[in-house]
């Protein structure tokens, strides 16, 4: 997934861009680059290097707003040409985009047709082309324009040289924005903006939102909607490496703090009040979907609930389970997603919910899309993750599944006795297998 960051407000914004863009290697990425709005201009650096030598790349700049840009390639290698941001035949409009645009062919040859020159092998540099041609004076308008021609998903931040904010939208692709004082951040991923602020507003789909250093105005449907604001409850020093060697060792160390956190109830100093009942007396069956490592935690899953519930459990694939015509309606259901932005696991939840059954979501990010979507929502807790191998999620994941069927459980007394006793010892055996 590539990462987006964005900052306008009164401070030069290339060393917070690009110390966001820092925070976001964890994804993973190919290329990386940025853009900042000098007056009456757009100084772009873009290339096929780390982080860290884009720093070097880039002379001192005073420009207090822009956007950044780290990449996955998709469609075209990793290049320089192929890098974002993308631009405009003019220079003037700058691009960065997470995401797919499904008939780029398409719009490209139109644009080709109509004079526009492009310079990259990208499906992105349709969108400033695009957005070049709708342009008359306002640059929201002129992004509406441009996306209503678009088919796929997309997470964009837009920049124009000589207008003083960041236009910015989503479908399918997460983004958040995050609030300071006279000044803001645009991000892909959270981890990106701790330190800077805690209170952040995620755009929903379809949203498109203006972000200038003192005010947002978010517009869904062409109608202007209040922006929610919620805090975010991790911390700086979280998201730091520490003394390990790397994230995934670090996560890993920490897991059993988080399976006890989740497996001891009777600790009334770590109560978890979302923990509700995922079934009813009612209940005849059981759906748990996911995608990647959490599909792996609902086959477990389908395990421990088959034999606490005693009733049928499918484990399902989210991705391939949505386009499945043949569906039998569960009377509950649990979509298991690390982050809450998982595309075809909240596709899902929006079929299940159209179809009438009552989806309860486990996340481990808090106001998430998926949080949004789903009937009931119960969080891991497990702090922020940030190794691409799902580690400490996972386990939590696990602890969860259990708690719940210890909450919700149809077998005797004796032998549910007997499963709580072996949970409990779980943490203390994390820890010895570490310490060994």
């Amino acid at each position: 997934m590539c990462g987006i960051v964005g900052y306008i407000g009164h401070r030069p914004a290339l060393p917070i861009i690009l110390q966001c863009l820092e925070r976001l290697e964890y994804r993973g990425y190919d290329s990386c680059g940025l853009a900042i709005a000098e007056v009456g201009c757009l100084r772009v650096y873009k290339d096929r290097v780390r982080v860290a030598e884009l720093s070097e790349m880039v002379p001192p700049l005073s420009g207090t707003f822009g956007i950044g840009h780290t990449r996955w390639a998709t469609c075209g290698k990793p290049s320089m040409k192929n890098a974002h941001p993308q631009c405009d035949c003019c220079a003037q409009i700058a691009v960065v985009h997470n995401g797919i645009i499904s008939n780029y062919q398409e719009l490209r040859q139109k644009l080709l047709s109509e004079g526009h020159h492009f310079v990259s092998e990208t499906d992105t540099e349709v969108l400033p082309h695009l957005i070049e041609k709708y342009y008359t004076s306002n640059l929201e308008n002129a992004v509406a324009a441009a996306l209503r021609e678009v088919s796929g998903s997309y997470a964009v931040a837009v920049l124009k040289a000589g207008e003083g904010k960041l236009v910015v939208a989503r479908k399918d692709s997460p983004l958040v924005i995050g609030i300071g004082d006279g000044e803001n951040f645009v991000a892909s991923d959270v981890p990106a903006l701790l330190g800077y602020t805690s209170r952040v507003v995620y755009l929903e789909e379809d949203d498109i939102g203006v972000v200038m250093p003192s005010c947002l105005c978010i517009k869904r449907n062409g109608t202007v909607v209040q922006p929610r604001e919620v805090n975010i409850a991790w911390h700086e020093r979280e998201a730091r490496r520490d003394d390990y060697a790397h994230f995934m060792l670090k996560e890993i160390h920490e897991e059993p703090r988080v399976v006890r956190d989740l497996l001891c109830p009777c600790d009334e100093a770590k109560p978890v009040p979302e923990l509700v009942k995922a079934c009813d007396s009612n209940t005849e069956s059981m759906l748990i979907f996911g995608c990647g490592s959490s599909y792996h935690a609902a086959l477990i899953g389908k395990h421990i609930f088959e034999k606490l519930l005693r009733i049928p459990v499918r484990a399902e694939l989210a991705s391939e389970f949505s386009y499945d015509p043949q569906t039998q309606k569960p009377t509950a259901a649990l979509a298991l997603t690390q982050s809450g932005e998982t595309a075809d696991t909240l596709r899902v939840v929006r079929q299940m919910e159209r179809a009438g059954c009552r989806v309860t979501a486990v996340t481990n990010v808090r106001d998430s899309s998926i949080s949004r979507l789903a009937y009931k929502t119960i969080y891991t807790e497990a702090g922020p993750e940030k190794s691409v191998a799902s580690t400490k999620t996972f386990t939590a994941q696990l602890a969860l599944l259990y708690r719940l069927g210890l909450a919700n459980s149809r077998i005797g007394a004796h032998e549910l006795a007997g499963v709580s006793e072996s949970l409990k010892r779980v943490c203390s055996r994390i820890e010895q297998l570490l310490d060994d």
